[in-house]
């Protein structure tokens, strides 16, 4: 009788949470029609929040890579004093709220902000432009990328380092040709969660960037924005977001899996 008790309270808890996800993300797609969907995308607003948030995420999943990944290898390989600290930095975006994300930004890099103010006196203005937008991007979504990529070096026997390294080849050499590939599936995933955190960017944008159409109005500021004027557009562009969310999800579990096989 306790067995059976178990499974139907697993059964009942598993179903209760499947209700509290799913019927939330099902209702978006009861609110319009495929051709009200297809029409609202096609919306001027639905297309300048799209092509402003591709470019932007791309950008600023670009600007990770070059800077994150030797940090990462550095972090993974290199004892160094105060690397605690750099990996305390490096989560702290992750469970920093947005908004505050945003604000820390604007007191940086706003005109009168502590790094701001010097950028002014040479005309440079970097808070609500689409500069901001891919700073506050970078900001939020670059732990994704710094973690992920830290984990994959580190589960690389370094025994294939030092092979390389007998063989003749140099630490650039040995990194691009050993250890690289060899975490590449695992630095894809940081790479594709990366690009997903940025697009999704909402926050610390609005703070530091605004919801400029055109120039700082990403998808999530569209949502929110055309919420108030144009339902369908709002929705149009969630669903797109889930199922881009979606899809993300499948990618980095399927690309998880090849690397469980890989090491197996």
């Amino acid at each position: 009788m306790s067995r059976i008790a178990t499974q139907i309270l697993t059964g009942g808890l598993i179903l209760l949470f499947l209700i509290f996800v799913s019927v939330p993300l099902v209702s978006l797609f009861t609110r319009v029609s495929v051709g009200d969907l297809l029409y609202a995308l096609t919306s001027e607003a639905a297309i300048n929040a799209l092509t402003l948030s591709a470019i932007t995420a791309v950008l600023s999943t670009i600007i990770v890579i070059v800077f994150g990944t030797p940090l990462a290898y550095v972090n993974a390989r290199i004892p160094y004093k105060g690397r605690n600290v750099v990996d305390t930095l490096t989560d702290l975006p992750i469970i920093l709220p947005p908004t505050v994300a945003g604000l820390a930004l604007l007191m940086a890099f706003g005109a009168n902000g502590l790094l701001g103010q010097y950028f002014s006196i040479f005309g440079i203005k970097i808070a609500f432009t689409t500069t901001a937008v891919v700073l506050a991007q970078i900001f939020v979504a670059s732990p994704f990328y710094l973690r992920q990529a830290r984990s994959s070096f580190e589960a690389i026997d370094v025994e294939y380092e030092y092979a390389s390294r007998t063989l003749g080849a140099g630490p650039l050499k040995t990194l691009f040709k050993v250890t690289m590939p060899l975490a590449l599936g695992s630095l894809l995933s940081g790479i594709i969660m990366t690009f997903a955190r940025a697009l999704g960017e909402f926050g610390a944008t609005m703070m530091f960037a605004g919801n400029l159409p055109g120039k700082t109005q990403t998808m999530p500021l569209a949502i929110y924005s055309e919420l108030q004027s144009d339902l369908s557009v709002s929705v149009a562009l969630a669903i797109l977001l889930v199922i881009f969310s979606f899809g993300i999800i499948l990618i980095v579990k399927y690309l998880g899996a090849r690397e469980k096989k890989k090491y197996a």
